[in-house]
C-alpha cells in the first residue's frame, strides 16, 4: 500500500461532521465509562459473595461442633441423671435402720448379741465385687 492510497479517505472539515465526530466520541467514552461501572460493580458483588459464602461455610462448620457437643452433653446429662437417681436410691436405703444393720453385719462382720461369725478363707480374700454383690442382696431383701 502506498502512502497515496491511505490518504484517498479525508475527514470532512465541517461542522456538521464535527458535531457528529464528537457525539461519537463522548458516546464512546459513555460507553467505555459504563463498561468499566458495571466492571467494578460486578467486581464488588462477587468480592460481597464470595465473603458471604465464606461466612456462612465457617457458620455451617460451627453450629455443626456444637451440635456434636450438644449430641454429647445431653447423654452425659442422661448418664449423670441414672446416676443421682440411684444415690438417691441409696440415700432412702441407708436412712432404713434395717438395712443399715444388714450392711454393716456383711461388710464389716458386726454381729448382734450372741451371734458367732465364722470366716472362712474363701470370703477372706472377697474383692469389692462381692461386698457389692452383696449389697445387691440386702437391697433386694430390703426391697421383699
Amino acid at each position: 500500500m502506498n502512502e497515496n492510497d491511505t490518504k484517498k479517505v479525508a475527514s470532512l472539515d465541517t461542522p456538521y461532521a464535527k458535531e457528529q465526530y464528537s457525539k461519537f466520541q463522548k458516546q464512546h467514552r459513555q460507553l467505555i465509562f459504563k463498561r468499566r461501572r458495571l466492571a467494578a460493580l460486578f467486581a464488588i458483588a462477587a468480592f460481597v459473595a464470595i465473603v458471604m459464602g465464606v461466612q456462612i461455610f465457617n457458620e455451617q462448620r460451627h453450629l455443626s461442633e456444637l451440635k456434636e457437643i450438644k449430641v454429647k452433653t445431653v447423654a452425659e446429662s442422661a448418664k449423670v441423671d441414672d446416676r443421682v437417681d440411684g444415690l438417691k436410691q441409696d440415700v432412702k436405703l441407708l436412712k432404713d435402720d434395717n438395712y443399715v444393720a444388714k450392711l454393716a453385719r456383711s461388710r464389716f462382720y458386726y454381729s448382734k448379741d450372741g451371734e458367732l461369725i465364722f470366716v472362712l478363707p474363701d470370703s477372706a480374700k472377697t474383692s469389692s465385687n462381692d461386698k457389692e454383690s452383696a449389697d445387691e442382696v440386702i437391697k433386694s431383701e430390703t426391697a421383699k
